[in-house]
């Protein structure tokens, strides 16, 4: 049986891994131009078609994946003027993307009366993963729609939960975000204790790596804290901040006090309102520890 004809919107660091094994695995293949070239051009060469609006992406697809920074930038390339859902032919959105999961919810159904079915499928772990198609996948729609996602999903993923119905995979992956970004933040605090008591950051990865409370998001965190690789956890702080406000609306919504989701938040917004939005989430460690007079670096401890 012939494989359905796949786009792709959102060739960043996770997406054009994604996009690559979606093309190894034999799905024909359209790409569109978000913000950069250089992942455009890579896969051109090697086969796949490009277009130049969402309009014509969806009239030469069967299945469109979008991985771009959140709801904003879906709805506008779904709804706008030249979206994808502007030919009102026949479509399956998958949206990778960190998104809300209450506009998830209203762009599903307001999008389904013109023949396009929007299912949420965000994304856990690194573009490391991406490029080796090993990423944990949170899918949210319905079973048949999520059964016909699969070929396409497994491409790029070595897990997939389905969560439940549309917009439940954008709920849990806020879940999940809060729970990797918290850790992110009392990493910074501990490792500042630490060194104000002269305890290094070497010493307190040496107790927790390999104990309870070792995970692969230590490992990466502590690769720039004791290693100073840049590029063990490439996720910036400016994404954490957002996912942190739709984690805010969420629980305002909802009517739940969320004080320890909003002191994450206030120390994500710190170190982006002190020009650090685009640095990498470990990098916190440095800005927490700078703020209270210590430096966290190899030459200094």
């Amino acid at each position: 049986m012939a494989k359905e004809r796949v786009g792709f919107i959102g060739l960043g660091l996770m997406g054009s891994g994604m996009a690559k094994n979606i093309l190894a695995k034999g799905h024909p293949l359209t790409v569109l131009a978000h913000r950069r070239r250089e992942a455009v051009d890579r896969l051109v060469a090697a086969g796949a078609r490009e277009v130049s609006s969402p309009r014509q992406m969806a009239a030469a697809c069967d299945v469109v994946v979008i991985c771009v920074t959140g709801s904003p930038e879906v709805e506008a390339l779904l709804t706008g003027p030249d979206g994808l859902a502007s030919t009102d032919r026949p479509l399956l959105v998958i949206d990778c993307s960190t998104s809300e999961p209450s506009s998830t919810t209203r762009l599903a159904a307001a999008l389904a009366p013109r023949g396009v079915t929007l299912i949420d499928a965000p994304l856990s772990r690194t573009p490391k993963d991406a490029e080796a198609g090993t990423l944990d996948v949170m899918v949210g729609g319905a079973d048949d729609v999520v059964a016909r996602a699969r070929p396409v999903i497994d491409c790029f993923a070595g897990r997939v939960v389905h969560t439940g119905p549309t917009g439940t995979g954008h709920t849990m992956k806020l879940l999940n975000n809060f729970v990797s970004l918290g850790y992110g933040a009392i990493y910074a605090e501990a490792l500042t204790l630490g060194m104000k008591a002269g305890l290094t950051p070497a010493v307190f990865e040496a107790v927790i790596k390999d104990g309870r409370m070792d995970c692969p998001f230590f490992r990466t965190y502590f690769q720039w804290v004791v290693g100073r690789d840049p590029n063990a956890h490439r996720f910036t702080l400016k994404n954490g901040f957002k996912d942190l406000g739709y984690l805010a609306a969420f629980a305002n919504a909802a009517g739940i006090a969320n004080p320890i989701g909003a002191a994450v938040r206030n120390s994500f917004a710190t170190a982006v309102n002190t020009g650090h939005a685009e640095d990498f989430v470990p990098m916190l460690s440095d800005v927490v520890a700078e703020m209270n007079g210590v430096s966290l670096a190899p030459e200094n401890t």
